[in-house]
């Protein structure tokens, strides 16, 4: 498949922001964070507690905000330069990781917050380019695409990483410096992949700016809270995508702890996720041929399946092999699914206020990572088996998939976008 320049710009940011996803929110600044925090005596219990805090904190403010950025990036030229804010104050804020001192852990996650911040708020005008990038027949490829290269792209940046970590640049730099190190390349890997992104691509589609931005956002905003009840095909997928996408982002963020229990060694659970990675690449992109044929709705049901079933084998796992297979399956179908929510949710939106729509869907993504992880702590208390915590999910992705069964097929050719 031949990619426009567009296409092609669009697609290598999913490479730039996967790498500050893996590596600055899952994988090595918290245990980072847990190292120079409990240097400071800080009770490892606090530390966890307070890297939640931050973690939530942030998503909170996004989530608050998001309605109102995305109202206010529908008008022409707004997108574009929202964007641009956003990824400079994240790629700043990150690179500014580098040069905290290694005694001062609340500056740390002052950074972070405004760092994550950054990162949020532009993958928020970044989904909603894709109505610019792509033609309506053609996004199930470019989202997928572009879940699959950042994918590939942030575990090739991982190796290197862990790499270096584990060598620490072969006695030359002490292994925290190392670390620091890695910061700092995750923040030139974002903003070089961000480059194409900001050269090639432009909002295609908005609305005329009026004399006051700010005032009208606002009232369109509350105008659009009350009439998108009347978009029945968005408010259906929204509840399903609240109750399946809860599903898979509680998996990812509760895999550690998961694996953790099963005596998995912290080297594996690594390993393990970077295995993840690698397979979610040429999965991901099965999805969206696939979904080319055969439609993506039934391709999100396939998925919602595979989860569904993952979180019962999860009762009848024991040893770290059943563990790898646990990591495998969520590799088979975690790229897929995310891609071919944000495809389908870009087909049945209005074009000149993808934005907006988009704002929303961020929400629903956001306030939705709230009801796994409590189902799963609530489930894990009450039996003393984390095995169970895992099993639970299976309520949310068999409400999800129920809601998503009864939406309509969107046909490729057919653009419902006014």
């Amino acid at each position: 498949m031949k990619f426009t320049k567009e296409e092609k710009s669009w697609i290598l940011y999913d490479c730039a922001n996967s790498a500050y996803s893996l590596i600055i929110v899952t994988a090595i600044l918290p245990v980072y964070f847990k190292f120079v925090a409990g240097n400071a005596h800080v009770p490892a219990s606090d530390t966890t507690a307070y890297w939640g805090y931050v973690s939530s904190f942030s998503t909170l403010i996004i989530s608050i905000l998001a309605p109102f950025l995305g109202t206010l990036g529908d008008y022409l030229g707004n997108k574009k330069r929202f964007f641009r804010y956003s990824l400079f104050m994240g790629v700043i804020m990150t690179g500014a990781l580098f040069f905290v001192p290694t005694d001062q852990w609340q500056l740390l996650l002052v950074v972070y917050t405004f760092s994550h911040i950054g990162y949020q708020a532009a993958n928020l005008f970044y989904d909603a380019f894709i109505t610019d990038v792509t033609k309506n027949e053609r996004n199930n490829l470019v989202s997928s695409y572009g879940f699959g290269i950042g994918y590939i792209g942030s575990a090739l940046l991982f190796m290197v990483a862990m790499l270096l970590i584990n060598t620490s640049t072969f006695g030359l730099i002490s292994s925290t410096q190392t670390i620091r190190l890695v910061f700092m390349m995750t923040t030139l890997w974002w903003l070089g992949f961000s480059i194409p992104m900001l050269r090639n691509v432009d909002q295609q589609y908005g609305l005329v700016k009026p004399r006051s931005p700010l005032k009208e956002s606002y009232h369109r905003m509350l105008a659009t809270l009350k009439k998108i009840r009347n978009y029945k095909q968005v408010t259906g997928f929204m509840i399903a995508y609240f109750f399946f996408i809860d599903g898979v982002d509680t998996i990812v963020t509760m895999a550690t702890a998961f694996g953790v229990d099963m005596g998995v060694k912290t080297s594996t659970l690594l390993l393990v996720l970077l295995v993840l990675n690698i397979v979610a690449f040429p999965c991901t992109l099965v999805y969206g041929w696939l979904a080319q044929k055969y439609g993506t709705k039934i391709m999100l049901l396939v998925a919602i399946v595979i989860y569904f079933c993952i979180c019962f084998y999860a009762l009848f796992m024991k040893t770290v092999l059943d563990f790898w297979i646990l990591g495998l399956l969520v590799g088979s179908s975690q790229g897929g699914i995310q891609a071919l929510s944000r495809a389908y949710f870009a087909r049945i939106i209005p074009k000149k206020q993808a934005n907006e729509f988009f704002g929303f869907y961020n929400i629903f993504g956001k306030f939705s990572t709230v009801l796994g992880p409590v189902l799963f702590s609530i489930t894990t208390q009450l039996t003393g088996h984390s095995q169970l915590g895992i099993a639970s999910l299976a309520l949310l992705f068999l409400l999800g998939g129920f809601f998503m069964f009864r939406l309509k097929e969107v046909p490729l050719t057919q653009d419902t976008r006014e």
